[in-house]
């Protein structure tokens, strides 16, 4: 499974990327809105897990929508230490509060891989 972590803190970043890898997922990672946003026409992914506050123009939320455009069913993990708006639920999506154990974000992408549309 292909996992894209948008994540502006880069020592965030580094420890969940690392735990996802040790955990057998195969990882890309953006930085900031725009980034991710590019993958979208790129590379698949299976799993979104993005932080909402993010600098620049596009936070999370616009992120999670505009994958959904092209892939619906995509699921997506959010985190937030702090987001100026209330979280709204989604479909297929979880909500995790920072800070977190990058192993909680590992937890989280196999609680939604072992839903029956990957099986």
């Amino acid at each position: 499974m292909r996992v894209l972590l948008v994540e502006d803190d880069p020592l965030i970043r580094e420890f969940v990327v690392e735990a996802l890898q040790e955990a057998g997922f195969d990882v890309i990672h953006a930085s900031n809105g725009c980034e991710a946003l590019a993958w979208q026409d790129r590379q698949a992914v299976d799993v979104l897990v993005t932080d909402i506050k993010l600098p620049g123009p596009i936070d999370g939320w616009q992120i999670a929508e505009g994958f959904r455009l092209h892939n619906p069913l995509l699921p997506v993990i959010y985190a937030t230490g702090f987001s100026p708006v209330a979280p709204r639920p989604v479909a297929g999506s979880v909500l995790l509060q920072k800070p977190f154990h990058p192993e909680e974000v590992v937890r989280a992408v196999k609680h939604l891989a072992d839903r029956p549309l990957f099986r």
